[in-house]
């Protein structure tokens, strides 16, 4: 069973426009994305290529928590550390 709704490693995550990584989000997510949840999404994308130009390893967007209705923003495995990251783009209160 698949988890996220995006993965790739580094190396063609650097190397795919922002355009294609969305567009596969976008495709494989089960509801309707609103706009600001795909500007939220191009903002991360515009982070991560330019956090990660150093690294190489594994990239998950949007990866479903098992036994919970949540998924994680990214998740990052490089080499032997995994980085759970959640975004906040454009939020100015951070709920639980």
């Amino acid at each position: 069973m698949k988890r996220d709704y995006y993965s790739s490693s580094i190396e063609k995550f650097l190397d795919a426009s922002p355009d294609e990584i969305l567009g596969s989000l976008t495709r494989n997510i089960p509801f309707s994305v609103e706009p600001n949840q795909s500007g939220a999404w191009l903002e991360e994308i515009r982070i991560l290529k330019t956090a990660l130009r150093d690294f190489s390893g594994q990239v998950y967007f949007e990866y479903s928590i098992p036994g919970m209705r949540r998924c994680i923003d990214v998740v990052l495995l490089i080499e032997a550390a995994l980085f759970v990251l959640e975004f906040k783009i454009g939020e100015h209160q951070f709920t639980s």
